[in-house]
């Protein structure tokens, strides 16, 4: 019998009308650095190196809409990003150029936009949060 082949999850890539200044953002927002940089197309990655985040520029991208409606591009994922103090990192989001989304289905999670529209979840682990 043949062994299972290794499969290690590399990075996340989001699209965006501007992969570089998408990763400006990110690159603010968790701290972290760029590990790849070339037309179209840049790689960041955590400090200890563990995590990777990859943008790529797409001419033809469309804002995604959160919550979904029946018409225009659907969210397809988004980030939940672990904080320590909410209405801190709230705050270091909004400077960065991120936006509260309208709807907040839950107290303890904050739902930011990044400037290009895709959703992300700030939150405080409790035990019971996203990734619990």
């Amino acid at each position: 019998m043949k062994s299972q082949p290794r499969f290690t999850l590399a990075a996340t890539t989001l699209d965006a009308p501007d992969a570089r200044e998408l990763a400006r953002f990110y690159r603010g927002l968790l701290g972290w650095r760029t590990r790849k940089e070339e037309p179209g197309w840049v790689e960041i990655v955590s400090p200890d190196g563990t995590a990777a985040l990859s943008f790529q520029t797409e001419p033809l991208f469309q804002r995604p809409q959160w919550p979904t409606r029946d018409s225009g591009q659907q969210m397809m994922m988004h980030l939940d990003i672990e904080v320590n103090d909410l209405s801190s990192a709230v705050d270091h989001a909004l400077a960065l150029g991120a936006s509260m989304a309208d709807f907040q289905p839950q107290d303890d999670v904050r739902v930011m936009r990044d400037p290009v529209g895709h959703p992300f979840c700030l939150f405080v682990r409790t035990g019971s949060g996203p990734g619990a």
